[in-house]
């Protein structure tokens, strides 16, 4: 596995959209270049897979996860460990690049010092959805969720505190980083449809690269 090191978002301005909830357009552009194949080796360790949810629902998204911790969920919860359920074995390791990101991402935010433990990768088909929902499963929430986004564009839901509170919509495109915490740390958020769009680095999809500090 080969980390590209490039400068994040130079000459990029952030756009706050909320409390503590800042957008930055383009700001992980010199990550996609070499994206795909850091992918395909984090892929070839921990399989993507459609998790269940404790209700017993099939999440639309399919997910993996690489850092010393990994977002798990099933019949039993929602929660963090630190080895993959299906192999046993610990999650690949985040590649440096990822954790550069991360890290300057939050600061360009507002959030100096953000060291990521986890980083939960998304990869949204046509018509995947996420719904509305909190991040609250970390045990600091005083650090801050950082997602990338690669591939098609979405349209990122961000609401409030309480999940039947109005949400605005933000357009997010290739290489666009949200950065949230503080105030808005446990506002409900999710991801509408997926819808078509032209070719990608991915094909017909998006990935979400989301960078936590879990334990």
């Amino acid at each position: 596995m080969v980390d590209l090191m490039l400068p994040f978002g130079e000459g990029i301005g952030a756009h706050a959209f909320a409390p503590g909830a800042v957008l930055l357009p383009g700001f992980a552009a010199p990550l996609a270049r070499a994206l795909p194949g850091t992918l395909a080796a984090i892929e070839q360790e921990a399989p993507f897979r459609h998790m269940e949810t404790p209700g017993g629902f099939r999440m639309s998204v399919a997910m993996t996860s690489c850092g010393t911790a990994g977002w798990t969920s099933d019949r039993s919860g929602y929660r963090y460990r630190r080895e993959d359920p299906v192999s046993g074995r610990p999650w690949p390791a985040m590649p440096e690049a990822w954790r550069a990101l991360a890290h300057e991402s939050a600061a360009a935010a507002g959030y100096a010092g953000f060291d990521a433990d986890a980083c939960l990768v998304n990869r949204y088909e046509v018509g995947a959805r996420m719904s509305l929902h909190q991040d609250r499963d970390e045990r600091d929430l005083s650090q801050p969720v950082v997602s990338a986004s690669f591939g098609l564009p979405a349209t990122f839901l961000f609401g409030g505190p309480k999940r039947g509170d109005p949400t605005v919509r933000i357009p997010l495109r290739d290489g666009d980083v949200v950065v949230w915490g503080g105030e808005s740390r446990l506002f409900f958020h999710g991801i509408a449809p997926l819808r078509a769009g032209g070719a990608t680095a991915f094909g017909p999809r998006r990935i979400n690269l989301t960078f936590r500090r879990a334990f």
